[in-house]
């Protein structure tokens, strides 16, 4: 992928922020979105947010949104769009606790939580198969990126049976190195305080719910998500600590056995991942395809001349999916199927 930043947005930081804050102003025309809600096989609930296409059997993209992030998301919006306009079904499943609603069970979400993925994937493609569709595809949005590519490198082969193509976007798939990057200079002071500002009301909300699942004071003490993840998510998920949390949860060690047709998308002057921690060639399978463009920011890639928008990203993304799953777009549409 080449991608060439407008000259009013240089810099990671403006490619991060400015999509984030005002690029929701520049989309056209989205389908109102219809919410599920579904049981978990542990007996708690998600809720999906989907939007109906022309024909049952029209393909369906599947997006898996990012930290603290939901359908209502900048990204998840101009996804939607991209969805309208190539007659798309779209489906956005929300981790727990992300879709407005507290969820009921002691747990949250986190950045491999591949097993959660494989549940949704596998339920919507059953769904899509009953009415007639075929072609599944899906992306996943920094955190949902490497949870999406955690589940393909763990099911191998098999995952071909629930999604015919994947891609990650601007995803941490070393969670350490993105991790300790959260935690320096402006990350810390602008992203790694916006993310706390929502994660701590929830994790007290969820404290109320089951108490003594941690201790509120430490939490509370939290300065940056290492300290957030040793608290909260590392132990609320099985794990030991924040490392090995981090550890575990990265997709990267695994990628060389990912077997479907996959895409890394990473821009190179992203605040949150560090260029020196992407994969290489040499780290993963054949059927990885790795987009490292120079900019674009944390899920940014803005275009055009002020105030710019960001229909670049699904139509790059979203265009090469559906060539990867054998349904090519053409003149902005594809065939049945």
């Amino acid at each position: 992928m080449q991608y060439t930043p407008p000259a009013w947005l240089p810099g990671g930081h403006a490619q991060t922020i400015w999509p984030a804050l005002f690029a929701r102003r520049q989309l056209g025309s989205v389908l109102p979105q219809v919410r599920e809600r579904w049981i978990a096989p542990d007996g708690d609930f998600i809720d999906v947010d989907r939007q109906v296409a022309s024909n049952p059997k029209r393909p369906l993209m599947v997006l898996f949104h990012g930290l603290e992030g939901s359908s209502q998301s900048h990204y998840a919006q101009s996804f939607a769009d991209w969805a309208t306009d190539n007659d798309v079904h779209f489906a956005l499943p929300h981790f727990r606790g992300c879709s407005g609603e507290l969820n009921q069970g002691p747990r949250a979400y986190h950045s491999g939580d591949h097993q959660e993925i494989h549940w949704v994937l596998a339920k919507l493609r059953l769904q899509h198969q009953k009415e007639g569709g075929q072609t599944l595809v899906a992306a996943g949005i920094s955190l949902g990126g490497n949870a999406l590519m955690r589940w393909a490198a763990e099911h191998g082969e098999l995952a071909l049976r629930s999604a015919d193509a994947i891609a990650s976007i601007c995803a941490p798939l070393d969670l350490t190195q993105s991790g300790l990057a959260m935690g320096q200079g402006l990350n810390r002071h602008i992203y790694t305080r916006m993310f706390l500002r929502s994660m701590k009301p929830k994790a007290m909300a969820k404290l109320a719910q089951h108490p003594g699942l941690f201790d509120p004071l430490k939490l509370m003490a939290a300065k940056d998500l290492y300290a957030f993840d040793n608290v909260f998510t590392a132990p609320l998920h099985g794990f030991k600590n924040t490392d090995d949390y981090w550890t575990k949860a990265s997709a990267k060690p695994l990628m060389k056995n990912i077997q479907l047709p996959a895409l890394a998308m990473n821009a190179r002057n992203d605040p949150f991942v560090p260029s020196h921690s992407l994969p290489q060639k040499q780290d993963v399978s054949q059927s990885v395809t790795l987009w490292q463009p120079e900019h674009g920011g944390h899920v940014g890639f803005a275009q055009g001349a002020w105030p710019g928008h960001i229909r670049g990203l699904p139509d790059a993304v979203g265009g090469w999916l559906m060539a990867a799953a054998g349904k090519p777009l053409h003149e902005g549409r594809m065939n049945d199927g």
